[in-house]
């Protein structure tokens, strides 16, 4: 080992540095449920493809490989973003919303998890029921996030 090397290693000992907390592993503090929403969005739409989308008619193996391929892409893209977004709200929940929203809003924690257990219903099913009340539980999400920030002017947030 260098002198150098000793001398920092025996400075370290001597003055330790205190631990330092994040609230998240990169603290940005750049925080927006758009994300989730927009993702919940994707959900709700493929969900309605999925069950506008009729089977063919008749015996013609490529039309029926069409069918299957298009219904499999969207049950892929459906599950996808379902995830996306349980994994967008996760992120709000754990590393955004401190005790002190808490004591604001004492159902977060249950609307958290009720958000999260749709997504995952979402993913499972198709639902257009469980896609509305997704998106629903997002809004609801999204109001208290912006309340937390002091934003009420917050209507350019929502999906129309």
């Amino acid at each position: 080992m260098t002198l150098s090397k000793l001398i920092a290693t025996q400075i370290k000992q001597w003055f330790p540095a205190p631990p330092v907390h994040a609230h998240c592993d990169g603290p940005c503090g750049v925080y927006d449920p758009a994300s989730a929403r927009i993702a919940a969005e994707a959900v709700l739409s493929m969900t309605k493809k999925i069950l506008d989308l009729q089977p063919p008619i008749g015996n013609d193996a490529q039309v029926m490989a069409a069918y299957q391929n298009t219904m499999s892409r969207y049950i892929q893209i459906k599950e996808e973003q379902a995830q996306i977004t349980k994994k967008e709200l996760l992120i709000l929940w754990t590393d955004y919303f401190k005790p002190v929203h808490l004591e604001q809003f004492p159902d977060l924690h249950d609307k958290f998890w009720k958000a999260a257990k749709l997504c995952s219903a979402c993913k499972v099913e198709v639902s257009l029921s469980h896609a509305n009340e997704l998106m629903a539980a997002i809004k609801e999400i999204q109001e208290i996030f912006w309340t937390t920030k002091n934003r009420t002017d917050v209507s350019w947030y929502t999906a129309s």
